[in-house]
């Protein structure tokens, strides 16, 4: 879809479509009583977070190989941990410290050639990982306040309305890259593909913050990075040269020594 709409419409389009799709499931499955919003100031911060990150990484993809910006935005875990330390008030561990050191030097051989060609918009991925670190610490202050299927639809609705504001912002910004023209067939499509696809995942993580800490489950989505590195080369051609590729490795070396490192003495180790 790049070129053909801005990331910002792409993700208002996008979460509106979920926003829609959430209520009618909600009011089915629980009726008017699961619209609510308890514990309403983070639900705010969630829809911010979501809205932050999709509008950056949206962005990003158009501007950078997806491969690339995808593997800077999966610093996500070693954000996550410092924040839930700031805000949560858990220990922030020796370890921690470690693997945000040594990933965001896996950032910094990425973003090398990237950073020459596009200046501080390289840095979208990380403003990205940002957000979906503070989506995962906001997650946990909520747990327990609402369905699975509510809690969705939440910050589905709350991400809506701040990524159209976004939009709109953009598109009488009077730059050019945020210009929102007509809405292509297309895009409309791909739009409602990603709201159903991208929904059920943000399901899938929110029910896994309840259960555990957000700093142990962050490194579990590393599977996305595999997937973004392997579309990347066979749909688009988009083949990292050697640093970037290590600075990849170098960031997924370091969320899964986190991961490793917060595992109890009881919790079986990590096998093939």
């Amino acid at each position: 879809m790049a070129g053909a709409w801005p990331g910002t419409a792409i993700g208002a389009l996008r979460y509106v479509f979920g926003a829609i799709g959430l209520g009618i499931i909600l009011f089915v499955r629980e009726g008017s009583g699961g619209f609510a919003f308890p514990r309403l100031r983070w639900q705010v911060l969630r829809g911010f977070s979501v809205a932050l990150s999709a509008m950056s990484l949206f962005s990003a993809v158009h501007l950078m190989p997806i491969g690339e910006a995808t593997a800077i935005s999966f610093t996500s875990p070693m954000i996550t941990a410092i924040l839930a330390a700031v805000i949560l008030s858990e220990p922030m561990r020796r370890e921690t410290w470690i693997a945000t050191i040594v990933a965001f030097s896996g950032v910094l051989a990425i973003l090398r050639p990237n950073l020459a060609l596009l200046g501080p918009v390289a840095f979208l991925p990380v403003i990205a990982a940002t957000g979906m670190a503070l989506l995962m610490v906001a997650n946990r202050k909520v747990a327990g306040t609402g369905t699975a299927l509510s809690m969705q639809f939440n910050v589905a609705v709350i991400g809506a309305v701040f990524l159209c504001i976004g939009t709109i912002i953009g598109h009488f910004s009077g730059v050019h890259f945020f210009e929102v023209p007509a809405l292509p067939f297309s895009v409309l499509v791909k739009c409602a593909i990603i709201a159903v696809t991208a929904s059920l995942a943000h399901a899938f993580i929110y029910i896994a913050t309840t259960k555990a800490g957000p700093a142990a489950i962050a490194p579990m989505t590393y599977v996305q990075l595999l997937m973004a590195g392997s579309f990347g080369w066979l749909l688009f051609g988009e083949r990292p040269d050697i640093v970037s590729a290590a600075g990849a490795l170098v960031i997924v070396g370091a969320g899964l020594y986190l991961w490793r490192s917060g595992k109890s003495p009881s919790e079986p180790a990590m096998t093939d």
